[in-house]
């Protein structure tokens, strides 16, 4: 799977509408548009997941800036998927983990 990244959507986006838009160039699996709690209004953007590689790049080229429900929309691979992936860091045997909570407590 590939994630993708649609903004620049209008806040009244539905997922089948993204649905429609996106299926014509690629296989669409999941779709989440990002939604404000308060008032379940599109936030702009969306994260959808694609079933190849292939497909999202086609996806990518056909549909990023062209214009949908009157806004410029920005399609890309998601970073994460792109192969930019950051390493973590290991954690440190050594460390003080003795506390709870967000304050470390002194021990005397």
């Amino acid at each position: 799977m590939v994630k993708i990244f649609i903004g620049g959507l209008p806040d009244n986006i539905q997922e089948m509408d993204l649905a429609i838009l996106v299926s014509l160039h690629g296989r669409v699996e999941t779709i989440k548009v990002v939604r404000d709690r308060a008032t379940g209004k599109c936030k702009g953007y969306a994260f959808l997941e694609i079933y190849s590689l292939p497909d999202a790049k086609n996806i990518v080229s056909t549909l990023n800036g062209e214009t949908f429900r009157g806004n410029v929309i920005t399609v890309k691979i998601s970073e994460e998927e792109s192969g930019a992936k950051v390493a973590k860091p290991k954690p440190n045997p050594n460390a003080n983990q003795t506390f709870k909570g967000k304050r470390p407590r002194l021990q005397r």
